[in-house]
């Protein structure tokens, strides 16, 4: 007697939630939930000094949030064909008006940084969406050929300088703190992507030369790295050391409740930045050790979900990019933030993903949680469909132990045998084949069809 199992990944009902995709909706929402919430509390002075509105920057975020919500579940709804189709053109776009920043009168300045794109009063952040265009790029061109990533020509012509197109044009409006992040975000999705390891040495040796003369050539940058490798000892207290020094008193201020949501003193026009890349430490300070470190276990969740999901996506290598990109953008851009705030790097000027007051940063970063957000929903459990086959009278485990109703059976004379078709329509034909019947072929469309127990 032989028998045959076959298992078939079908996709479950599209309105069934799956464990992973409300596990990431729920931590994004506590991330989005707090970050207005700090929002509200860190920009209430600095908007009512500006507006005469205490809600004034609370009110464009919330907006902001509203807005990118709809636009996250869309995307999560989305086909990955689709994302394919499109990931060329709309990384193209991203990079075309970043060049229309650097290059016209349309791009303004703040911070010493060109990176806002202004149109009618309404300012626009290209970089932010170039992180996320980038990811679904890299994604769609090492995703469609992986086997020739391996190729130096391939490698260097199609995939790298797509990359170094982009930091190039952001580091050109001297916003070194997001072409690191790209850099990072680059980084990632090659080493899931198996690039070879020598190319990732050789453009990270290049990569940190560059940085060094981009440090030295810029005496802002210099002055930053120098006030953070003095640590205590910086002489220049009203200048390069005031915001990372207010920064750590705000964070000791808090103690290990806080000072209660609302009542930060430093947010009073000591901090610069609060509400954004310092922003964390306001939340030190008003919601104590114990907030902060909530913060920082949303991350660590958010970082376990995603790694859980680039294990059970290998067969999928545009899904596995996908999640690299947004694991390092989302999680290691919000390390990054925090180490700067507690002094750990140099000031970078980058804000903390979901939480800072950015209404370009919120909407790219919910967008890419989109994205991820449809991976986990393609994450389903396999359905398995067990058929057996009988040869010379015998009957499998499977067909013993769950008879089937005569309509859902066909039975024939095959030298005094019988012959059980399954319900996807599997049968024997007289050579002792297997057969797969108009039923399994629809299936297979919509899934994977592994045949186990037997020859194919």
């Amino acid at each position: 007697m032989t028998a045959r199992a076959v298992r078939m990944h079908l996709p479950r009902g599209r309105g069934r939630m799956t464990r992973s995709f409300g596990t990431l909706l729920g931590v994004v929402t506590l991330l989005l939930g707090l970050g207005l919430m700090m929002v509200l509390s860190a920009s209430s002075i600095d908007s009512y000094n500006s507006s005469r509105d205490f809600f004034g920057q609370f009110s464009k975020q919330a907006f902001i949030a509203v807005l990118a919500w709809p636009g996250m579940i869309v995307l999560s709804r989305m086909p990955q064909r689709t994302l394919r189709r499109v990931a060329t053109p709309a990384y193209l776009v991203t990079l075309a008006m970043q060049a229309i920043v650097v290059t016209t009168g349309l791009g303004s300045s703040g911070g010493g940084n060109r990176n806002w794109l202004s149109i009618g009063g309404f300012t626009l952040q290209p970089s932010e969406f170039i992180k996320l265009t980038m990811v679904v790029w890299l994604a769609r061109v090492m995703g469609e050929e992986p086997e020739r990533l391996v190729d130096p020509r391939f490698f260097f012509r199609r995939v790298f300088l797509g990359v170094a197109g982009a930091v190039l044009l952001v580091a050109l409006g001297h916003d070194m703190g997001t072409a690191v992040v790209i850099v990072l975000i680059a980084f990632g999705c090659w080493l899931v992507g198996r690039v070879p390891m020598r190319f990732l040495g050789l453009i990270g040796v290049v990569g940190g030369v560059l940085a060094a003369f981009g440090v030295l050539l810029s005496a802002n940058r210099l002055s930053r790295v120098a006030s953070w490798a003095s640590a205590g000892d910086c002489t220049d207290y009203m200048g390069t050391c005031w915001q990372t020094t207010h920064g750590t008193w705000a964070l000791a201020a808090g103690g290990v409740l806080g000072v209660g949501l609302g009542n930060s003193k430093s947010k009073w026009a000591w901090l610069p930045e609060a509400e954004n890349d310092f922003i964390f430490a306001i939340i030190g300070e008003e919601l104590g050790l114990i907030g902060a470190i909530v913060v920082i276990l949303l991350y660590v969740a958010l970082a376990v979900l995603l790694v859980r999901l680039i294990g059970r996506r290998a067969a999928d290598p545009f899904d596995q990019i996908v999640l690299a990109g947004a694991l390092v953008w989302v999680v290691g851009q919000a390390f990054i933030n925090i180490a700067v705030v507690l002094g750990f790097l140099p000031v970078l000027g980058v804000p903390l993903p979901l939480v800072s007051y950015g209404g370009s940063s919120l909407l790219a970063t919910m967008l890419m949680l989109g994205v991820v957000l449809g991976v986990a929903d393609r994450d389903r459990p396999p359905v398995a469909v067990v058929g057996a086959g009988l040869a010379s009278g015998g009957r499998s485990g499977a067909s013993q132990r769950r008879p089937r109703p005569a309509a859902g059976r066909a039975t024939g004379t095959r030298g005094g045998g019988t012959a059980s078709a399954t319900r996807l329509g599997r049968a024997r034909d007289a050579s002792g084949a297997t057969r797969v019947g108009a039923g399994a072929v629809r299936a297979s469309a919509r899934g994977t069809v592994t045949v186990r127990g037997g020859r194919r």
